[in-house]
């Protein structure tokens, strides 16, 4: 697989669909836990070109039961259009990116889910040779350790962007192959579910991923991503690395803090923290094509097994605030009433939307910027 699952699906694999997600709409819900937006709408376009694809999937071997069984109830899902037009690459320094990546909760989770399941991970671990705590890490990221899986229908949200036409060869792409893994049972179509743009499972495989890399390693004859038990897709995850050149026996890498050290030394973020990174960190990459991500799950998965912090610091950002000051200004919105969802030191939508709401209630310029002079007049 020459194309890593970020360079393919924006932010899929960068925190989107796990704890790090900051939306920049609100949506309604519906008694299901779905947007309402991610409910089938009627379109007429929308049918009229599953009705021309429906012949494209018979000649690409997908038989009338599948297909019938597969568009029953699914249909055209605004959001996930919405969604796909308005997604960003997120510029997060590698420091906010950390404080979410390697948060306290989720190191506290990843310890408890590696301890839960130390047993299938060292198996996984004995046939692939990928540490298990790097497997663990990457669930971590990609969902939450199982908790934020994804639970869009997956043939709704793959025939509609792929009717979108945006992207509309790959998504009709992971629309037949999604179509294949019904086909061959491994999954019902009310299971087949995942992220708005169609990654699946523990640690959101794509459905060419999944058809690629995907094993049954319980034996129970079905490549089973989306079960409440994670060991195929934990497995999935190592073979995925193990295919894509990992070497056994070596690190992803380490904090620099000296001098000089061996292997290829990077410093994602000006004045930060340096890293010696191996051939492994970028296998890791081809999972998801960001340094930040490789040094994330590296970095958690040493937390994982009992590592500590970064030792290293990272300058002010560029309103002249450290860490600690971002802390210290959420912690003060939030003391006057504030919503601004978590004392993290990120400054995300919420904290924006607090600062604009103060700066408006003080008649000052709602930029909803922050500022060592706002963090002043709060107070402590």
């Amino acid at each position: 697989m020459h194309l890593s699952r970020r360079t393919t699906l924006l932010g899929l694999g960068a925190l989107t669909l796990s704890a790090c997600a900051t939306t920049t709409t609100t949506t309604s819900r519906t008694s299901t836990g779905l947007a309402a937006d991610l409910r089938p709408t009627p379109n007429a376009a929308y049918d009229a070109w599953v009705a021309s694809f429906r012949g494209r999937a018979a000649a690409a071997g997908i038989s009338q039961s599948t297909l019938d069984a597969a568009f029953r109830g699914t249909g055209y899902l605004p959001g996930v259009v919405r969604r796909d037009r308005n997604q960003t690459e997120f510029s997060r320094t590698l420091e906010d990116y950390l404080s979410i990546a390697a948060s306290d909760e989720r190191v506290s989770k990843g310890r408890a889910a590696f301890a839960r399941h130390r047993s299938t991970l060292n198996a996984v671990e004995a046939r692939y040779g990928v540490p298990a705590n790097i497997v663990t890490a990457i669930w971590g990221l990609e969902s939450f350790y199982g908790e934020r899986r994804g639970d869009v229908p997956v043939i709704s949200a793959t025939s509609t962007l792929a009717f979108d036409g945006r992207r509309g060869a790959f998504f009709e792409k992971q629309l037949i192959e999604a179509l294949r893994i019904l086909q061959s049972g491994d999954v019902s179509p009310a299971k087949l579910t995942g992220s708005w743009a169609g990654a699946m499972g523990h640690t959101q495989f794509i459905p060419t991923s999944y058809q690629s890399f995907a094993v049954d390693f319980t034996g129970d004859g079905r490549r089973d991503i989306w079960s409440d038990d994670p060991s195929d897709s934990l497995a999935s995850t190592a073979a995925y690395l193990d295919r894509n050149g990992w070497t056994s026996g070596v690190d992803w890498g380490r904090e620099v803090t000296g001098g000089t050290s061996s292997g290829t030394i990077i410093q994602p973020q000006p004045g930060g923290p340096r890293f010696a990174v191996t051939s492994n960190f970028r296998v890791i990459k081809r999972y998801n094509n960001s340094d930040s991500y490789a040094i994330g799950v590296g970095h958690l998965a040493d937390r994982i097994v009992g590592g500590g912090p970064l030792r290293g610091t990272f300058p002010p950002d560029r309103y002249g605030l450290t860490k600690d000051d971002r802390i210290a200004l959420q912690r003060r919105l939030t003391a006057r009433g504030f919503d601004i969802g978590g004392t993290d030191g990120v400054l995300g939508t919420k904290s924006r939307a607090a600062i604009t709401a103060y700066q408006t209630g003080q008649g000052l310029p709602a930029t909803g910027e922050p500022s060592v002079a706002l963090l002043r007049a709060l107070g402590g």
